[in-house]
């Protein structure tokens, strides 16, 4: 079963909760034992699981991938966007979940985001959710 989920980000720089939209596709899709695989098509925005408890954890990442990536106007890209496709390219562009038991397997902490890098923009997620031939 294939959806798209639409993410509006206000921010340049911020990552944005898609947890609940993508429990609210997995729970009612049937699946009880199998994937859920996300993707973003975009070259300038990620996809993570991270830390959803505290927001500050996700401020320190932003942070930490600015200190590895600085916003400078001397590259050669003529975007003007090329540190946002470089953090892309470090955080990834897709994530695959477990489903069990008709729930996405994550961590009592963990959290679903797309983690926004040239906004504010309005994205799409793409989830392809996959069950398992084998279970019962």
């Amino acid at each position: 079963m294939k959806y798209s989920i639409e993410v509006h980000s206000g921010a340049k720089d911020e990552f944005v909760d898609i947890t609940q939209k993508v429990r609210d596709l997995v729970q009612p899709s049937g699946v009880k034992e199998g994937i859920c695989v996300l993707t973003n098509p975009h070259t300038s925005a990620g996809l993570l699981v991270s830390e959803n408890c505290d927001a500050s954890l996700n401020a320190d990442i932003l942070a930490g991938l600015e200190r590895l990536v600085p916003s400078r106007s001397d590259y050669a890209h003529v975007g003007g966007n090329t540190p946002a496709h470089i953090k892309s390219c470090l955080v990834g562009t897709s994530e695959t979940l477990q489903i069990e038991d008709r729930k996405l397997a994550l961590g009592t902490w963990q959290g679903i985001f797309l983690a926004e890098f040239d906004g504010p923009r309005t994205r799409r997620v793409v989830v392809r959710i996959i069950a398992d031939p084998g279970a019962s």
